[in-house]
């Protein structure tokens, strides 16, 4: 994934406002590779999730750095296969 790349999945999607948290958590994901992305399965559960990731504290929130709000298993779930769609997409 290009930079440019990168910059443009940390805003997207364009039509609604976005804050720290969010262009940090779509950052999480522009650094996983391609193979790692590829072993996501949605039918994991928040345990298999929590592993596969191995960057969530033990209050079951993503750890990150610098964000406004905790990031909860629901919206790294939603925005995880947001990312995975824009990765798959022609000359992404």
């Amino acid at each position: 994934m290009s930079d440019l790349e990168k910059v443009s999945f940390e805003h997207l999607p364009a039509n609604r406002p976005m804050d720290e948290t969010d262009m940090s958590l779509r950052f999480h994901f522009t650094e996983m590779s391609d193979d790692k992305l590829a072993s996501y399965d949605p039918v994991l559960t928040d345990r298999e999730l929590v592993e596969w990731d191995g960057n969530f504290r033990e209050d079951g929130n993503l750890m990150l750095v610098c964000v406004e709000r905790d990031v909860g298993i629901a919206e790294y779930r939603r925005v995880l296969e947001e990312h995975i769609v824009f990765r798959q997409q022609p000359g992404e």
